[in-house]
C-alpha cells in the first residue's frame, strides 16, 4: 500500500504545491530562451551515461554493480527534481520541461543505452536479458509522468489562477506540508529497502555519491559557462543528478530478472536526495548571506 498508493499520492501533492508557484509565462520563457533546455537535455542524455561509465571504469566495480549503475544512468530524470529545484530557488519550469522531454526521449534512448551497456560490460549471460527490453513499460512510464507530475502541476496552476488570494495566503503552509511529504518519501524509500541499502552501502555507496556529485557539478558548470544564469544551472544540475531510480529497479527485477542489477538504483535513490538537499542548503545559505550583506 505504501509503495503503490501513499508514496505516489505524496509525490502528486508535492507537484501540486510546485504548480501553485508557476505561471504559463514561466514555460514560455523556457522555450524562448532555450539554451538551458538544450544543455539540460544534452546533460541528461549524454553527460550522465558518460559520467557513469567513467565512474565504473575508474572505481573498478564488479560487473553486476557496474551494469546496474549504467542502467540507472540510462534512466530519465526523476519526478522530484522540480520540487527540489523550487526549494533551491532554481528555474522550476525548466526542470519540469526537462523531466517530461527526457521521459519521452527515454522510450527510444533507454533501450539503446542499455544495449550499449550490455555490449560493453554485460557479457553473454546479461545480454540474454535484452530480449525483455521489448517489454519496457512505455505505458506505465508515461502514465506515471502524467498522473504524478503533469496533472498535479496543471491543477496547481489552475488553482493559482482561479483563487490567487486564497493560494497566496496558504502558500507557506502548503510548502511546509510538501516538504514534510518529501522527507516522508525519502524515509519511506530507505525503510522499504533498508536491508539492500545497508548490505551494499560499502560496495556501491561511494560510486553513487561520486556519480551524483560529478554529474551535478559538471552540469551546473556547463550551464553557467554558457551564460544561462544561476537558476537554470540549478535546474539542470537537479535534473541530471536525480534519476528515475524506480525505472532502474523495475527493469532490473521485472524485465531482466536479475535483482543484483537493481542494487545501484536502490542505493542511488537514497544518496541522490542527500546530494540534492546539499544543493538546496547551499543555495539557501547563499540567499541569506546576500540578504545580510544587502541589509
Amino acid at each position: 500500500m505504501i509503495t503503490d498508493f501513499l508514496l505516489p499520492a505524496a509525490l502528486a501533492f508535492i507537484m501540486f504545491s510546485v504548480g501553485l508557484s508557476l505561471k504559463p509565462a514561466d514555460f514560455r520563457q523556457v522555450f524562448t530562451r532555450s539554451r538551458g533546455l538544450v544543455i539540460g537535455l544534452i546533460g541528461q542524455l549524454m553527460l550522465v551515461p558518460i559520467a557513469a561509465l567513467a565512474v565504473v571504469t575508474v572505481m573498478g566495480l564488479p560487473p553486476a554493480l557496474a551494469v546496474g549503475l549504467l542502467i540507472l544512468a540510462a534512466c530519465p530524470g526523476g519526478a522530484s527534481s522540480a520540487f527540489l529545484t523550487q526549494l533551491a530557488r532554481g528555474n522550476t519550469a525548466l526542470s519540469l520541461t526537462l523531466t517530461v522531454i527526457s521521459s519521452l526521449a527515454a522510450l527510444l534512448t533507454f533501450p539503446l543505452l542499455v544495449e550499449l551497456v550490455f555490449a560493453h560490460l554485460g557479457g553473454d549471460a546479461l545480454s540474454d536479458g535484452m530480449r525483455q527490453l521489448g517489454n519496457l513499460p512505455v505505458g506505465k512510464l508515461m502514465a506515471s509522468v502524467l498522473t504524478v507530475t503533469t496533472l498535479p502541476i496543471l491543477l496547481g496552476m489552475q488553482v493559482r489562477r482561479g483563487a490567487r488570494a486564497f493560494t497566496e495566503r496558504r502558500e507557506r503552509l502548503i510548502g511546509r506540508l510538501a516538504t514534510a511529504f518529501f522527507v516522508a518519501i525519502v524515509l519511506g524509500t530507505f525503510l522499504a529497502h533498508r536491508q539492500t541499502i545497508l548490505a551494499n552501502l560499502a560496495a556501491i555507496g561511494p560510486a553513487t555519491v561520486v556519480l551524483n556529485v560529478v554529474v551535478m557539478a559538471c552540469s551546473f558548470a556547463l550551464v553557467a559557462a554558457f551564460g544561462s544564469g544561476r537558476r537554470d544551472a540549478i535546474a539542470v544540475a537537479m535534473e541530471c543528478g536525480l534519476q528515475n531510480a524506480g525505472l532502474g529497479i523495475y527493469v532490473a527485477i521485472a524485465l531482466l530478472r536479475q535483482p543484483e542489477l537493481a542494487v545501484p538504483s536502490v542505493v542511488y535513490a537514497l544518496t541522490m536526495n542527500i546530494g540534492a538537499l546539499a544543493v538546496v542548503l547551499l543555495s539557501r545559505l547563499r540567499g541569506v548571506r546576500r540578504a545580510v550583506l544587502a541589509g
